[in-house]
């Protein structure tokens, strides 16, 4: 076979309608496209995006900043140096740590960030600890608990 011999199936080309070409030929005069108006003229429509004047979405969605999380989990956070001032194998909670005096605002469940040092052992219980708090903690002879 050679590219020669390529040739479209039998009937699947067809031949396209001469529009606009006289009464006689079916759609003559405004070849199907109405009397008047933008879309009836040659290079008629709009470009993509246009809203017919209405401010359009890619000019009305913010730009660069990027969008809010929709669900966004609030935490109250505290470093693990804040920690250190409690005594040796002391159970750390949200609860506890407002006893202490510790925290003051809660705005969430309670996460361990890694900020400082931690030298006493502590049972640690939050929602969720960063990675470094964690080696940290369990560095120091701690334990680490997530709750749900």
């Amino acid at each position: 076979m050679r590219l020669e011999d390529a040739k479209p199936q039998p009937g699947s080309k067809k031949r396209r309608r001469r529009v606009g070409r006289g009464i006689a030929a079916g759609q003559g005069a405004s070849a199907g496209l109405g009397m008047r108006g933008q879309n009836s003229r040659s290079g008629g429509g709009t470009r993509p995006g246009f809203e017919g004047g209405q401010q359009p979405l890619y000019r009305r969605v913010p730009k660069l900043k990027g969008f809010p999380m929709v669900n966004r989990q609030i935490y109250t956070t505290i470093n693990v140096e804040k920690l250190s001032s409690l005594g040796a194998n002391t159970e750390v909670n949200l609860a506890s740590l407002q006893e202490a005096g510790i925290l003051t605002a809660v705005k969430g469940p309670l996460k361990i960030l890694g900020n400082g040092e931690l030298t006493v052992p502590l049972k640690v219980q939050a929602a969720a600890f960063t990675g470094t708090a964690r080696s940290k903690i369990e560095a120091a002879g701690g334990s680490c608990e997530v709750l749900k």
